[in-house]
């Protein structure tokens, strides 16, 4: 059984840097896609055009229903052939988001729905246009109740993220299997397991304080 060799951690550190920001980047960013375009989705959904409504839940449950390991390879492999390419990164980013996007208007759908039936009605009586009605009254209501669970994906989508390492998006774990791969060693992934643990378990806490104070 192999010791602990912490010249091997030392060696692996600027790769597993690297990683990190990787990692971040596409947890930022991919984060921002999911909670735009699951609005966009949720409020889609909703409309009283058939054509509008009807497609948009017909993608959404495609890609709900559909493993997201699936969808990396084929916006990194097949997409191109149709259209311009993009980086592995720009290609798990976009991946992650879309996927993601697709649980995010769940959550902001039963959010609206948790509105009350008598804010409908008073900005109705008031004669608020629709946009008004969804940004000053709507919105700012159901948003508020969906937060905790909005964060909980964030989580979910950091411990997804080393899917895209199969295109070539080395973040942490990908980074720390290349180079047990090289070393035969394994204490880059075990240093990327505790990191992964450093950055989720804080976060959850965070989560819970958040949910607790939404409720009060």
């Amino acid at each position: 059984m192999n010791k602990w060799d912490w010249s091997n951690v030392d060696d692996f550190m600027p790769r597993f840097w690297d990683g990190v920001l990787v990692t971040l980047q596409a947890l930022a960013i991919g984060s921002l896609i999911a909670f735009s375009l699951g609005l966009v989705w949720a409020i889609a959904q909703r409309s009283t055009l058939i054509w509008i409504r009807w497609p948009v839940i017909a993608v959404t449950e495609f890609i709900r229903n559909t493993p997201l390991l699936v969808q990396l390879f084929f916006l990194f492999y097949v997409v191109p052939e149709w259209g311009p390419s993009m980086s592995p990164l720009a290609t798990g980013i976009v991946g992650l988001g879309l996927h993601y996007s697709t649980y995010t208007a769940e959550v902001y759908r039963a959010g609206i729905e948790g509105v009350p039936a008598g804010q409908w009605e008073a900005a109705t009586a008031l004669s608020l246009p629709k946009t008004r009605t969804w940004t000053a009254v709507i919105l700012p209501q159901a948003i508020r109740r969906v937060i905790p669970a909005l964060g909980n994906y964030v989580i979910s989508m950091l411990k997804d993220s080393p899917m895209i390492a199969v295109i070539g998006a080395f973040e942490m774990l990908g980074e720390a299997q290349a180079y047990s791969n090289e070393t035969f060693t394994t204490e880059a992934l075990t240093v990327v397991g505790v990191a992964f643990i450093v950055i989720a378990y804080p976060a959850s806490l965070l989560l819970r304080a958040l949910e607790r104070r939404l409720v009060r």
